[in-house]
């Protein structure tokens, strides 16, 4: 059963990841509605680009090495070109998916893994904080983008994030990059319900 629903979880993140490629190419976005939207892709785009420009290298170099072997090659092609759109996919589920500050919640999220909202009456203190490590630690949730996060979130109490293949864990402590992290934290500064928790 734990099988089916791992397979289950991954198949959903394929469609998503295949879905924002759509929207990417399409330039629209997932889920922002009438809030405002603080994108976080910046930091990683050109790690993604030199990983897809790499998986292009490979696709072509192995392309000429297994010529003489027709199945073989046809395979590997399949693998390889799936891996580079992958790779893009990935890099658009970042862009089409930027975290949302409106009606009354903050929507943290990266990529298809994780999409956490958070009550504003919820949020005790937010700060801008530049942090280069992140340890695991309980109750604690880091989504680094470039190794590293601009803000941080404290909750008045725990809440219940289900991870991407469907653990629930209670977090206190949400820590995450945003590209305009000033921006973010003057948002729910203002934001209904926010209390001046800046």
């Amino acid at each position: 059963m734990r099988g089916v629903r791992m397979a289950g979880a991954v198949a959903g993140h394929e469609l998503r990841l295949m879905m924002s490629l759509w929207l990417w190419v399409a330039r629209r976005r997932h889920g922002v509605g009438g809030g405002t939207a603080f994108g976080y892709a910046r930091g990683e785009a050109a790690m993604m680009y030199g990983l897809a420009f790499v998986c292009v290298v490979e696709t072509v170099a192995l392309s000429v090495l297994l010529a003489d072997w027709p199945a073989v090659h046809a395979v590997v092609l399949v693998l390889d070109v799936y891996t580079v759109v992958f790779v893009v996919a990935l890099h658009a589920a970042s862009v089409v998916r930027p975290h949302v500050v409106g009606d009354g919640v903050l929507r943290v999220r990266r990529a298809v893994h994780v999409d956490l909202r958070i009550p504003v009456e919820r949020i005790a203190s937010v700060r801008r904080e530049l942090r280069m490590t992140h340890d695991a630690a309980e109750g604690e949730l880091d989504l680094a983008v470039g190794a590293q996060t601009t803000v941080t979130v404290e909750l008045d109490g725990s809440l219940t994030h289900v991870t991407f293949l469907g653990r629930p864990r209670e977090i206190r402590v949400v820590r995450f990059h945003a590209d305009d992290a000033d921006g973010l934290v003057r948002a729910l500064a203002g934001a209904p319900s926010a209390g001046g928790r800046v």
